[in-house]
């Protein structure tokens, strides 16, 4: 816990005091992560925390198949939004949101892939770096990331409203038009409230 301390909480923590970073796009550099087609008539937002998982086996076993049939179709289109528990979520959390948009759901996939691998690691910061580097992500860009105070203010903002607007007090859970789903359910529960919706 002493190293995990020192590695990810404690500078974590210290960005409640750093300067905000100059560059940023959207509200803090806070831009939606959308999978599908923007103009898709039913909507998924999705609410996941990157060390929860539950939300990783979400990723690796139903998204597939709902990319498949509804976004891969454009009957639906997915929203992915943060929903952090513990420092080292918020730290990968910003990392996706520092990507660029073009490489941001592949750096969202390799974290959730990779999970257990970082999120356990004797130095976890150093292990996102490496995940970061692996999307393509320069160690300028690892680095500004972290020192993003508006970014952390803004997930940390839509984690509150999540809260107040949807009740989401448990990752994944899932809108889809209005109604919320809660854990990572099969494929089938997704589809049956999927067409509801269509």
């Amino acid at each position: 816990m002493k190293s995990l301390r020192k590695t990810i909480l404690l500078p974590l923590l210290a960005l409640l005091f750093a300067v905000p970073a100059a560059h940023a796009q959207e509200e803090g550099g806070y831009r939606e992560l959308v999978l599908g087609q923007a103009d898709a008539p039913v909507t998924i937002i999705e609410y996941s925390s990157l060390t929860c998982p539950h939300c990783a086996s979400f990723h690796a076993e139903t998204l597939p198949r709902i990319k498949e049939e509804w976004l891969d179709t454009g009957r639906a289109k997915l929203i992915y939004r943060d929903f952090p528990f513990d420092a080292m979520a918020l730290g990968a959390a910003m990392l996706v949101r520092c990507a660029n948009e073009t490489r941001a759901p592949a750096l969202l996939d390799i974290l959730f892939k990779t999970q257990r691998r970082w999120a356990t690691a004797e130095n976890p910061f150093e292990a996102l770096r490496g995940t970061a580097k692996m999307a393509g992500m320069s160690d300028e860009t690892f680095d500004s990331c972290f020192e993003n105070q508006e970014l952390m203010n803004a997930i940390q903002r839509r984690q509150q409203e999540a809260q107040e607007r949807f009740g989401i007090d448990s990752t994944p859970s899932f809108i889809i038009n209005g109604e919320k789903i809660a854990g990572a359910q099969p494929y089938e529960v997704f589809d049956e409230a999927l067409s509801r919706a269509e």
